[in-house]
């Protein structure tokens, strides 16, 4: 890991698969992250889902935005390589991130949050709506959203059948059982091992638990006022999506006013990853807009 202040302008890595690990100190934590593509214009923050690390975002997604826009992809507090102990609220999330987004230098930034990161997206824009410029959101729901609270009791039952089958679980929860989904999760989870070296670490068993706490609350929490969000939003999932039910994506797009709507035909929870080809130029024609 290398100290993020001697680094901030000295231009960008190629690929993500090469990307240097960076460390920032925020408030006394160290938090973990990647930054590449050109230094200029408004930076793309990205932020994942549950029990994710910097090794889980698409290589193809973050290479293909980095190939127009800055992008930094960050790891929560507790996970990965961040130190601290993970939140156990959408709340706490937030606020780490803006106060590493303030860290970073940046006034103004666009945000991509994917699943969890989704959740903590709409969150920062509650909190801090003058920080972002544009707001994309995949795979999430929002606060209070249709069975969001039962993403534990839908996701145990396909980790156990990923260890009996000795297949990573993302394979069952984020794709189709359809030959496109099967195909399309083979050529994610074999993307996701390319970087052969200076890989991030795998999250605790207390971490993942701690960040489930936060998506059950957020599950159960009062709905906020999506009205109030000014902003340009793109909202994007699958059609089949079993972890945050795609009905939520449809509430959300209803909710926002100054929203975009995509979703994927045969395509779960992942969708952004299934359809990575058509997913970039869309998020880079919206950002770029």
């Amino acid at each position: 890991m290398t100290n993020s202040n001697k680094h901030l302008h000295l231009g960008s890595d190629t690929r993500y698969v090469n990307a240097v690990n960076r460390l920032i100190d925020v408030g006394g934590t160290a938090f973990a992250y990647r930054d590449l593509g050109p230094r200029s214009g408004v930076p793309l923050i990205l932020l994942n889902h549950w029990g994710a690390v910097l090794d889980n975002f698409d290589p193809r997604i973050v290479d293909g935005l980095a190939s127009k826009r800055r992008v930094i992809a960050t790891d929560y507090r507790g996970i990965g390589a961040s130190g601290g102990t993970a939140p156990v609220t959408i709340d706490e999330m937030a606020r780490d991130a803006i106060a590493l987004i303030h860290a970073l230098g940046f006034e103004k930034v666009d945000l991509l949050g994917f699943s969890l990161g989704g959740f903590v997206a709409q969150d920062i824009v509650m909190k801090a709506p003058d920080l972002v410029r544009k707001l994309i959101l995949t795979g999430t729901g929002p606060a209070g959203g249709k069975d969001i609270d039962k993403v534990g009791a839908v996701s145990w039952p396909l980790m156990i059948k990923g260890l009996l089958t000795l297949q990573d679980p993302k394979a069952y929860l984020f794709f189709t059982s359809t030959s496109n989904g099967r195909r399309a999760a083979k050529a994610f989870l074999k993307r996701l091992k390319e970087r052969k070296s200076d890989r991030d670490k795998g999250p605790t068993p207390g971490a993942f638990l701690r960040q489930l706490k936060a998506i059950k609350a957020w599950g159960r929490q009062a709905p906020q006022d999506l009205g109030g969000i000014r902003m340009p939003v793109l909202i994007v999932n699958g059609d089949n999506d079993i972890m945050v039910p795609t009905v939520n994506t449809n509430d959300m797009a209803r909710r926002i006013p100054n929203s975009q709507l995509v979703i994927y035909e045969d395509a779960g929870h992942g969708g952004i990853f299934q359809n990575h080809a058509d997913f970039v130029p869309k998020a880079l024609s919206f950002l770029g807009a």
